[in-house]
């Protein structure tokens, strides 16, 4: 078999086409339509994704939300530390991602404020800090008032408004970055697409070290992907399984739906109701068990979203469709434009 190399999905992009705001209304983005068994590609509005949904189609959305979850700190004597919350494990304890790392050895108190400080517990193996957290009260009433919006490094512009990256419909806290092809709904448009007949099933992941970390390895297959926790309730898998026992299309919203969804399915592409961690790594020549098609937006380079949305077409497309998608201007990553693959 062909190794698979990091840099077969490295294209250039220019500094101007990463968006650095959302834009406004959120429907009003552009949208890049591919048709796989064609190869044709349209130019639309994200609020024309409706006319290519049809009656009995299942569109699955992840309910994640958000958490403020980048929280600022300092040592004992005086130093500032950036730590970021990626995984929490119980009550108290979280994986985060500190900044300066030297500052953060195990036995380290790192103070917020005086309702809010943190001991390092252990390093884990890639780098990251189990910590655990003392505070008095809530901890999700503290974070709410001490933590900020963690906008991906590449977004330099200050968010007006943190509901924006934010999908209309997130309901559970939880993620450390944003599903963010559910960015561009409305719950007009999701209202509109609703009276048409389509389904709309809610899966749950919570987003977190994955999105940050690049694929280091030149060999695809030696990457680790970091584990992420998700949940299928019986609803959402009952609205699935129905439409795959009578051959509809199941469209999922974002690549965290595609592995939650593709992380549950047996081979018949049928899903159970169960909750876990999903280290789910999907990359070409994967065979899709449930995913019939796809809305996402334009990933980094090198990234396991793009590889992720190579194994849906083949990788020389996606390359191909990235390459027209610059050329057209379009706008790329968190507040990017968007992509329907059918």
């Amino acid at each position: 078999m062909e190794i698979l190399k990091k840099s077969d999905f490295y294209y250039d992009l220019p500094e101007e086409l990463i968006a650095q705001t959302p834009a406004e209304p959120r429907d009003s983005s552009r949208l890049l339509v591919y048709h796989r068994d064609t190869k044709r590609i349209e130019h639309k509005i994200f609020r024309d994704v409706i006319d290519y949904l049809v009656p009995g189609d299942v569109l699955v959305v992840n309910r994640t939300r958000v958490l403020p979850a980048r929280i600022y700190a300092h040592t004992e004597h005086g130093g500032a530390v950036e730590v970021l919350l990626l995984k929490r494990l119980s009550l108290t304890d979280w994986e985060v991602l500190v900044r300066p790392g030297k500052k953060c050895r195990p036995g380290a108190r790192l103070v917020v404020n005086e309702e809010l400080s943190l001991d390092v517990v252990s390093v884990t193996e890639s780098g990251e800090r189990i910590v655990k957290f003392v505070y008095d009260g809530t901890f999700e009433d503290i974070l709410a008032r001490v933590g900020t919006m963690p906008l991906p490094p590449y977004i330099h512009e200050k968010l007006a408004d943190p509901e924006r990256y934010q999908t209309v419909y997130s309901r559970e806290n939880g993620s450390a970055a944003a599903p963010t092809a559910g960015l561009h709904f409305t719950p007009e448009l999701l209202e509109r697409i609703r009276a048409k007949g389509v389904e709309i099933a809610e899966v749950l992941l919570h987003v977190g070290l994955g999105t940050f970390r690049p694929v280091k390895e030149e060999n695809v297959l030696d990457h680790k992907m970091h584990s992420e926790y998700y949940e299928v309730s019986a609803e959402a898998a009952d609205i699935v399984n129905r439409a795959k026992r009578e051959g509809r299309r199941v469209i999922c919203v974002g690549t965290t739906s595609v592995r939650t969804v593709e992380t549950v399915a047996d081979e018949h592409g049928l899903l159970r109701p169960c909750k876990g961690n999903t280290e789910i790594f999907i990359y070409p020549p994967y065979r899709f068990k449930c995913v019939d098609a796809l809305i996402t937006n334009f990933h980094l380079p090198e990234s396991t979203l793009l590889m992720l949305v190579s194994a849906l077409c083949s990788r020389e497309e996606v390359m191909e469709v990235y390459k027209v998608a610059v050329g057209e201007g379009y706008r790329f990553f968190s507040f990017g434009d968007a992509m329907l693959v059918l």
